[in-house]
């Protein structure tokens, strides 16, 4: 029993021990390796379609025109109640996009800068039309303003950009922006006057290095990249490091779906509407720099006749409620790894009780409580076993002086007496065992759900997410598991009585680098189970005593 009793410590402790090393490179991740990113990318790539629609699922993959250059220039202004955005009037580019609303990581006073094409990050997105005289993203639009602004009680601002080509064909792209709201829509409009039939397609690009975002590591299980989701093939990665390697893999064609590049919190998408045949690609343009996009066919276009087509593009935090009814699938890009399926629901109820309550520390105090609630049965028949195991200590000690170092004799008097006096030896392992995939599913909520970044408590916890500044919380916790460990039997072998004696002070400095939203977890758990395990201990010990024997 005992020997059972210390593997599981072991392995627990393990499980603590993954978590800091995790978390202590969230914070202090390694040094992104040296890179020209602050220089403009020498290739940004104009995607070419496989076949002009329909495509054909055979068809070969998108490849890029030879040393594309990405130049810098005019740049327009967009200012709305979420967004600090310039549009570039090379192919009317998205180059600049500042979430007023969502500080950064290393200072979270100052907003977000998700897209940029200066030092840290390359990462932009672009459009263009494919064909015969018509404009791609190295082309230059002009605006009626270089600055829009949304007024304080519209709803959408739209910025419309025009380009006008030599054989007569008139194209205008135009970003809406819509009040509350991180979708953008952007639209084609083009106009046939070349007095010919012509055939065109639009690309829609994400361009990204793989610098990793601030804050993360690329050492953690957060994914940053490219995905692409369809129907039939579901939500698919595409990994920096494998684009290029498969043809077949860089390009999937469909009737539906949506391609994105998503990192730690935020994503960005262009979200195709119906159910049109499209192409999705990645494509790796240098060392450092990837497109991934789609490539949305138009058809023919007659002469004098116009053709429109629009496709949302998200810029915005994971919130997992908006994904969800935005498109199929978008909430699959917040992942949970392996205890998704314990994670989910803990997330699902703490977001409910942070409605009611409006406040993430007290949601997860709340949802503390529930839990131990739900457990209690099984924690209770444990502390059961574990106050009988603190009465029958005395026997115990007369056992070990009695059979001295014969180790297999005093086992089997143990095994009668448990038996005798009906006690479970493993019992007190039991909430132990229980809590550990709610604890790591907890850590993986507070590490992926943008909800509760930079969200504070009270006092001095202003941040759940990150360490507690002045370790108070770990302290606390290791306090209350002193306590508990007084309440619990003494184990008979010296060396396990030292070991559960250094444990709330080894687990206390491993929670000096946890967050705080889970080392609070941790703490209201150990108070309820303190609360609990003293009164069972309190009954029994008015109980009547057991028999010696």
């Amino acid at each position: 029993m005992d020997t059972k009793r210390l593997i599981l410590f072991v392995v627990f402790s393990m499980s603590i021990f993954m978590l800091w090393d995790a978390w202590q490179r969230e914070q202090n991740p390694l040094p992104a390796t040296s890179q020209p990113a602050a220089q403009t990318p020498a290739n940004s790539g104009i995607p070419t379609p496989s076949q002009v629609a329909p495509i054909a699922p055979s068809s070969p993959t998108v490849t890029p025109a030879v040393n594309p250059q990405l130049t810098k220039g005019e740049r327009i202004n967009v200012k709305t109640d979420l967004f600090d955005a310039e549009i570039d009037v090379n192919g009317g580019d998205l180059r600049r996009m500042v979430l007023i609303k969502h500080g950064s990581a290393d200072d979270k006073k100052k907003p977000i800068v998700l897209l940029s094409d200066e030092a840290p990050h390359f990462y932009v997105a672009q459009t263009g039309l494919i064909g015969a005289g018509l404009p791609t993203h190295k082309e230059i639009f002009t605006a009626a303003a270089k600055e829009y602004v949304l007024s304080a009680d519209a709803k959408t601002l739209e910025v419309r950009l025009a380009w006008q080509g030599a054989n007569g064909v008139q194209v205008n792209k135009i970003y809406t922006f819509h009040r509350g709201s991180y979708l953008i829509d952007l639209s084609y409009e083009i106009k046939n006057a070349s007095g010919q039939a012509m055939k065109a397609d639009a690309y829609f690009q994400l361009l990204r290095d793989d610098t990793p975002p601030a804050g993360d590591s690329q050492f953690l299980p957060t994914y940053t990249g490219p995905a692409i989701y369809t129907e039939a093939q579901k939500f698919q990665k595409h990994a920096f490091g494998d684009i290029g390697k498969d043809a077949k893999t860089d390009t999937v064609v469909s009737k539906d779906g949506w391609v994105a590049i998503l990192q730690h919190y935020f994503l960005t998408a262009y979200l195709p509407q119906g159910a049109g045949q499209r192409e999705f690609y990645t494509k790796k343009l240098s060392d450092k720099l990837f497109a991934a996009g789609v490539i949305m066919p138009l058809g023919e276009i007659a002469p004098n006749a116009d053709a429109r087509l629009s496709v949302p593009l998200y810029v915005g935090p994971q919130e997992q409620e908006t994904l969800k009814q935005l498109a199929p699938g978008l909430d699959l890009a917040i992942d949970y790894g392996w205890l998704t399926v314990v994670a989910v629901p803990i997330f699902w109820l703490l977001n409910l009780l942070h409605k009611w309550i409006g406040n993430w520390g007290w949601a997860i105090i709340v949802l503390t409580i529930l839990i131990k609630g739900a457990f209690y049965p099984l924690s209770a028949a444990s502390y059961r076993s574990m106050a009988k195991m603190k009465l029958l200590a005395p026997r115990l000690q007369k056992m070990k002086e009695q059979y001295g170092d014969d180790r297999q004799k005093m086992h089997q008097a143990m095994m009668e007496m448990y038996k005798t006096e009906k006690i479970n030896p493993l019992g007190g392992c039991l909430p132990v065992v229980v809590q550990i995939p709610v604890f790591i599913a907890l850590y993986w909520v507070l590490l992926y759900s943008v909800e509760m970044r930079h969200a504070p408590f009270a006092l001095w916890i202003q941040d759940l997410t990150a360490t507690d500044p002045y370790y108070i919380l770990p302290i606390i916790m290791g306090l209350s598991m002193i306590v508990q460990t007084r309440l619990n039997p003494t184990p008979p072998d010296p060396i396990q009585a030292k070991v559960m004696m250094i444990m709330p002070v080894a687990f206390s400095i491993f929670f000096f680098w946890f967050p705080a939203g889970l080392v609070l977890y941790w703490v209201v758990n150990n108070i309820l189970s303190i609360a609990q395990q003293w009164r069972i201990n309190h009954v029994l010990g008015n109980a009547p005593k057991p028999v010696k024997r």
